[in-house]
């Protein structure tokens, strides 16, 4: 009896072993997951979005498929630098998710500015570093978390279409309120914001849209945001492309948010 049982100890553990060794061979030739930097390129690639150094010298002037989308950044880009260059002061700049650095470098020209751009995407910021060579511009590959300038402080903090890739809006902007100088300002534009009746429908067309472009994945680091997410911060709106006047002769869809510290 007791060999008959160690048999059957030695046969289950067999057995068990053979199991964890094929699951073991499964986990390894799985795909691995992409992370946020490999799937945000692979999205910019299939949508062509990757510009030569040549085209990003001339952002937002640039003759392109995306021609109308950069003819409405240029002019919110405008309103952006023109607000900046009559605050007349020496100001210290960051934008977080600057992408190939293009906004970066038109803040740059600023008088008496000095700017840095901050960007996960290494290979848009080795560009804009290769392309974009101003003394008082620096572009950083790195996220954007509680100790990424945790002994700096900035007068300005700049989300250029790139809040929609934040999980959430109270915690990224107490991060940027946190390394903003008393008086500083974080400037929000090109970022699509929705009612909540909307958001449910603009997440089923996001997962659509990544779905097509076969990239799945990308749809849960993009999200959804509401003007109302704001509350219990400083905040104006300094363009609402709801207003009657704009829906008429701006046209142009996207907020400018401004909170103060």
């Amino acid at each position: 009896m007791a060999l008959s049982s160690a048999r059957d100890t030695r046969i289950l553990t067999s057995a068990k072993l053979n199991l964890t060794a094929k699951h073991s061979d499964k986990s390894r030739s799985q795909k691995p997951k992409m992370d946020f930097e490999e799937l945000y390129i692979a999205v910019r690639q299939q949508e062509k979005r990757i510009y030569t150094d040549e085209q990003l010298q001339l952002l937002p002037d640039i003759d392109h498929i995306y021609y109308d989308e950069w003819k409405i950044r240029k002019r919110s880009s405008e309103r952006l630098t023109d607000y900046l260059s009559k605050k007349h002061r020496l100001l210290k700049i960051l934008e977080v998710g600057c992408g190939n650095g293009w906004l970066s470098a038109r803040m740059a020209n600023i008088p008496d500015t000095s700017v840095v751009g901050l960007d996960i995407n290494q290979l848009e910021i080795d560009q804009a570093n290769r392309v974009f060579k101003k003394d008082n511009l620096e572009f950083i590959y790195d996220s954007f978390n509680d100790s990424t300038f945790e002994n700096d402080q900035f007068d300005v903090i700049v989300f250029a279409a790139s809040l929609q890739y934040f999980p959430s809006v109270i915690n990224v902007m107490k991060q940027a309120l946190a390394i903003l100088k008393k008086g500083g300002e974080v400037h929000i534009i090109d970022t699509p914001f929705y009612t909540p009746d909307e958001t449910e429908k603009a997440d089923e067309r996001s997962h659509k849209y990544y779905a097509a472009l076969g990239i799945p994945e990308m749809a849960e680091h993009y999200f959804h945001h509401a003007i109302s997410e704001f509350w219990g911060f400083k905040y104006e709106i300094l363009f609402d492309p709801t207003s009657i006047f704009n829906m008429i002769f701006k046209k142009d869809p996207f907020y400018w948010v401004c909170i103060r510290k």
